[in-house]
């Protein structure tokens, strides 16, 4: 019987209280639990570990996965064989769907691919449970003067992301309020995909009492409170999806007079950390893995920066991430946070992406958060990659890898037509576009950094 979100978080207070020592036999239980469920139910890691001993619970000893993998082997990889790729790709062609249960027991999310590859991820009912249970760990801290802003916000959350697609943090919103209709008013999805002004004015008119959303753009939205367009008092502001600076940290606290709560957080695994006052991602060490390694897969030693971060999912079953290379750069705390916080302590290196700032119509500036040409470009058929280079404040050079069947051309004139239309709505003016001919660059971690704005002085 799947425990309840109380029993969960009550264990969760009690791992935090035994300390290190039972943080780790909790990782180390549920880590052979993980291992033998996905080799009792998936042929592709029954086959990927035959040679491996009857009990794992030391994660050095499986084999490495990545995306790539994984997707190829989709039909195989899960533990629920009525799933097939080709049935949830039906679920994915309707957006109408997004949040509702696949099968009537999975949440389905997407990548984008940065990588290349596109992933799709589904998870159960436990995973959600777990995630809920966690939750207290990101919410502590904020104080009473915190909590009676919550109270008299009516607790109302704004999730500021992208619509139109199965991502993770609006298909979750929604898994949420359609399982939990009566709470619908105080859960809200307010969407990037429209001209900032507009954005601002459905969130006065909402106020909430917190608000989630990638950094670079609640970085935008920290400006427009500044200049007084935004007049919101949230009483924590929830950052995810980048590397949050001190000085990005210190803005929007400052901004919103906030406490600031970035999360740490991935698609194949949205538990993985939460950060404290010190300005510390602290993993949820009893229901993930996080293992920093070199570009061989050793593991490197605390303080000292990763090339990339293989991460262990223990809380998902129907669809296994083990020893998983997530692409991303850390550092671990070599010594106990100040925060007293048990749990790891980790800095993330490589997931910092900047605002692009172009000429506004009417003569100023304005910033643009990354995500705004990603939902865009993901749509336009026929593009496998892009890359967006700012190589002059008004100039925008497209690195494009059309698919193999499209006829790249007519890519590029769809491209160029849709990155017009998006830059008029948010009345950004006078930037012209010029079309690479190299391919998008990528990172040593594999992933391709999709807009490089440009560089400062």
């Amino acid at each position: 019987m799947t425990e309840s979100v109380r029993e969960l978080a009550r264990d969760a207070r009690r791992a935090q209280r035994e300390g290190p020592a039972g943080i780790a036999r909790r990782q180390r239980t549920r880590l052979a639990e993980a291992v033998a469920h996905a080799r009792a139910n998936s042929p592709f890691y029954r086959d990927l570990y035959q040679d491996l001993p009857d009990r794992v619970d030391d994660p050095t000893l499986l084999p490495v996965t990545d995306k790539k993998i994984l997707m190829s082997h989709f039909d195989d990889w899960l533990t629920d064989r009525a799933v097939t790729r080709e049935k949830v790709d039906e679920f994915l062609a309707d957006p109408g769907l997004v949040g509702h249960r696949f099968q009537d027991q999975y949440l389905v999310a997407t990548t984008s691919g940065t990588t290349g590859v596109r992933g799709v991820f589904l998870s159960d009912d436990r995973y959600a449970t777990v995630h809920l249970a966690l939750g207290s760990r990101a919410n502590s801290g904020m104080g009473h003067r915190g909590n009676l802003r919550v109270l008299t916000h009516a607790g109302r959350t704004a999730v500021v992301a992208a619509t139109g697609g199965h991502f993770y943090s609006t298909a979750s919103t929604a898994r949420f309020r359609l399982d939990h209709p009566w709470l619908g008013r105080i859960l809200q999805v307010f969407s990037i995909n429209q001209p900032l002004p507009d954005l601002v004015a459905e969130l006065n008119d909402y106020n909430p009492a917190s608000i989630a959303g990638f950094l670079s753009l609640l970085t935008t939205l920290a400006g427009e409170q500044e200049a007084g367009r935004l007049r919101i008092r949230p009483a924590v502001v929830l950052p995810g999806g980048e590397t949050v600076t001190d000085e990005a940290r210190q803005r929007i606290a400052t901004a919103f007079d906030a406490v600031v709560r970035p999360a740490y957080m991935a698609t194949e695994c949205a538990l993985l950390a939460f950060s404290c006052a010190h300005g510390w991602y602290h993993v949820n060490a009893d229901w993930a893995v996080v293992e920093p390694v070199d570009a061989d897969y050793r593991p490197v030693p605390p303080g000292q920066p990763s090339h990339t971060v293989l991460i262990s999912n223990l809380a998902n079953r129907v669809q296994p991430i083990l020893r998983y290379d997530l692409g991303d750069g850390m550092l671990f705390r070599p010594d106990p946070c100040p925060c007293g916080s048990p749990l790891p302590a980790i800095r993330v290196q490589g997931r910092a992406a900047d605002l692009v700032t172009l000429p506004a119509a009417n003569g100023e500036t304005i910033s643009l958060s990354p995500m705004l040409f990603g939902t865009l470009l993901d749509r336009v058929p026929g593009v496998e990659r892009y890359q967006l280079v700012q190589t002059a404040p008004d100039k925008l050079r497209v690195r494009l890898q059309p698919k193999t069947s499209a006829d790249s051309d007519q890519v590029w004139r769809t491209v160029q037509e849709e990155l017009t239309r998006l830059l008029a709505e948010h009345r950004v003016g006078g930037v012209s576009f010029e079309r690479g001919d190299e391919a998008p660059e990528q990172a040593s971690s594999g992933k391709v950094r999709r807009i490089i704005p440009l560089a400062k002085p």
